[in-house]
């Protein structure tokens, strides 16, 4: 059966809608056809105007996932060490009065701070997340969790400049005549814009990549920038001076639409192309291609990536990019402006909200620490979910130290048999978007989606709202009024979003219709209603650059970055990844420490080592080496992932993550 006849006989006996809600920009509709019980079939749904019934490989073969021998299908608790995989069935109830019991010990002995949940909601809908878990962990008491390993210096540069304004919809780059894409690899992580920028080639687009890495998106590019990680700030800075300094500042925009311009440009004006291309490794005449295309071409976009956040900088680096358009005046026509995230066009309630409780935050990206002592009270109960800290947070020989602990009772809620639940003493089987009701927001697509069950829960899965009400019910903290099943839940977050809530009901998608043009009939969501160029709150430190941030250091010269790849969601799909993972270096670093292809190499700093095999291509600028995002210990030779290598200091101003301020040597291996 053909893809259009597959879709086209949605309805009939085995065939259902859903939507995939996995940490993506691109929220593809989904048809899944269901045999016997069982998922067998995936494929993309129409309904999505922008995906275009086509689904990327990883969800075409989900069933691995759901099916797959790591497949946690009953509630098990650890007989062996910490880290041994020893464990043995039990039943739910007997797994649940466990996790209560621990929960209580912890806080009747220590306090509820003692009690970290640990999670992050990337592969997750509205209802699976900040739920009914938010409500157990706040009447429990329990430390909060600042969930900075992702989007943390991005989302405040955004919201400092412009508040929650929706960007340049992803489906009108097709009306773009430069692209600009800065810090993203669509090719893995949001496949769904490759096609819309190939068609805008056709039309006439020039195609400009800004990345260390040259990806399948930037070898067809016009121009392909392969700077130093860090040194984004230092260019998207003298791009800004070069603009005002050839008299091209829109300055009748700035001044209906702008604060803090002449602010801003006195912060750039030290800057010059020629001494941004010296600090970020690029050629001058690069820089000035790029300017030229970009003060000569209307419309012309920047799609702003994640990438570029992942450095102690990263929040003046995204805020200096997201100015462009503002100092050049690229606003108010469709396929012109930027895009970054798109999750605040819709701000849903909090099922929680009112129940928020004064106390510690613990940065994520700092949960080594915590867990080993060094930082703060002592965490007794760690409840994961959502997540697997072993492998996607920074400092990882100190994460793994802390989960040996043998008076640290963790709890692992999750779906497969992770790196971080070797190490838990309950662990407790999740469901997939298959197997339960959600609701995704998508931040990209500017449309929600229901994601609808297709399948039973597999062996005896349960999902996050009923497993966090249970605990809620078991330690005797129901409260009057509560809302626990998925229906109610999706009425009480989109509150105040009337029409959303009826497409929801009308057709299971609600979505902006007509796209969105900014400046055009979307406007900054700040308190001024104008770009914040310059803001207050940060006045001083934004924009302020640190040189060493894009350099490395005698012991340790080269940057090691850690970019997503096709094969997982960041540690989503690991465990169906067989072959092993291998560092990517220049040939021109290679050859200075006579490395070969192939060979076990020994890639070290302060914090720990990797042995693994080189790949020597001419893909990574020189200066940079690569090891893959989501790869699980399994996928290295000594059990440690590019993570071992990360350091859990923190963006200067966002508490971010810094995975590519990581600065590391390589020799051979033995």
């Amino acid at each position: 059966m053909s893809r259009d006849q597959f879709t086209a006989a949605v309805g009939a006996d085995g065939l259902h809608r859903t939507a995939c809600p996995l940490d993506c920009p691109d929220t593809c509709s989904l048809v899944v056809e269901v045999d016997d019980g069982k998922a067998v079939r995936f494929d993309g749904d129409d309904r999505n105007p922008f995906t275009r019934g086509f689904i990327c490989s990883k969800v075409r073969r989900y069933a691995r996932h759901v099916y797959g021998e790591e497949r946690l299908t009953e509630p098990l608790r650890r007989r062996g060490a910490k880290g041994s995989g020893d464990f043995e069935s039990i039943t739910w109830d007997e797994a649940l009065d466990a996790v209560a019991e621990a929960l209580k010990q912890a806080r009747d002995r220590s306090g509820g701070e003692s009690i970290l949940p640990l999670s992050y909601g990337g592969s997750n809908g509205v209802l699976s997340q900040d739920t009914t878990d938010a409500r157990l962990f706040r009447r429990l008491g329990a430390s909060g969790l600042a969930r900075t390993v992702c989007a943390a210096p991005s989302t405040m540069a955004a919201n400092l400049l412009y508040g929650k304004m929706a960007g340049c919809a992803l489906e009108d780059f097709v009306h773009s005549r430069l692209i600009i894409v800065w810090g993203a690899n669509p090719s893995a992580t949001g496949i769904h814009l490759v096609p819309t920028i190939t068609e805008a080639q056709r039309n006439g687009a020039k195609l400009v990549v800004v990345d260390p890495v040259r990806t399948r998106l930037a070898a067809r590019a016009d121009l392909h920038l392969g700077l130093r990680p860090g040194t984004d700030l230092a260019f998207a800075l003298a791009l800004l001076a070069e603009i005002d300094r050839r008299g091209a500042t829109d300055r009748s925009f700035l001044e209906q639409h702008a604060n803090g311009a002449d602010q801003l440009l006195e912060e750039a004006s030290r800057w010059t192309l020629s001494e941004a291309a010296a600090i970020s490794g690029l050629e001058e005449g690069d820089l000035q291609q790029l300017l030229d295309l970009y003060l000569a071409t209307d419309p012309a976009v920047i799609r702003c990536g994640w990438g570029v956040e992942r450095n102690r900088n990263g929040t003046s680096a995204v805020a200096a990019i997201l100015a462009l358009p503002a100092i050049a005046g690229k606003f108010g026509v469709r396929g012109g402006g930027f895009t970054m995230s798109n999750s605040g066009y819709l701000s849903t309630a909090s099922a929680a909200q009112a129940e928020e409780t004064p106390t510690r935050t613990v940065n994520m990206n700092r949960v080594g620490r915590v867990l080993t002592g060094a930082e703060g009270s002592p965490v007794d109960a760690l409840f994961v979910y959502n997540c697997n800290p072993l492998v996607t947070l920074p400092h990882q020989v100190a994460v793994e130290e802390g989960l040996r602990r043998d008076d640290l009772f963790t709890v692992v809620f999750d779906q497969v048999m992770t790196d971080t639940a070797l190490y838990a003493d309950i662990v407790l089987p999740a469901t997939t978007f298959l197997e339960h009701r959600d609701t995704r927001k998508s931040y990209g697509v500017l449309l929600t989606q229901q994601v609808h069950p297709v399948i039973e829960p597999v062996g005896q899965a349960r999902s996050n709202v009923e497993v966090f009400a249970e605990l809620i019910r078991r330690l005797d903290l129901e409260r009057d009024g509560d809302v626990v099943d998925p229906e109610g839940l999706e009425g009480l977050l989109f509150e105040g979003h009337a029409e959303t809530a009826r497409q929801l009901r009308d057709s299971a998608m609600a979505r902006l219709d007509p796209l969105p043009v900014q400046f055009a009939d979307r406007f900054p969501a700040t308190a001024s209603g104008k770009i914040e160029l310059f803001p207050a709150e940060v006045a001083g430190q934004l924009y302020a650059y640190l040189d060493e941030s894009g350099l490395g250091t005698e012991r340790y010269p080269l940057a090691l970055i850690s970019p997503a790849t096709r094969a997982t969601v960041s540690s989503t799909f690991g465990q169906l990844v067989k072959e092993p993972a291998g560092l990517s270096m220049h040939p021109s670093d290679a050859e200075t420490r006579r490395l070969r292809q192939d060979q076990s190499v020994r890639v070290f700093n302060e914090f720990g080592e990797v042995v693994c095999a080189l790949q020597v291509t001419e893909d990574v600028a020189p200066g940079v080496v690569l090891l893959p995002k989501g790869i699980w210990r399994r996928h290295t030779s000594n059990g440690w992932t590019s993570n071992a290598l990360s350091p859990d200091s923190l963006e200067a101003l966002s508490g971010g993550a810094c995975f590519n301020d990581a600065r590391v040597e390589v020799e051979a291996a033995g």
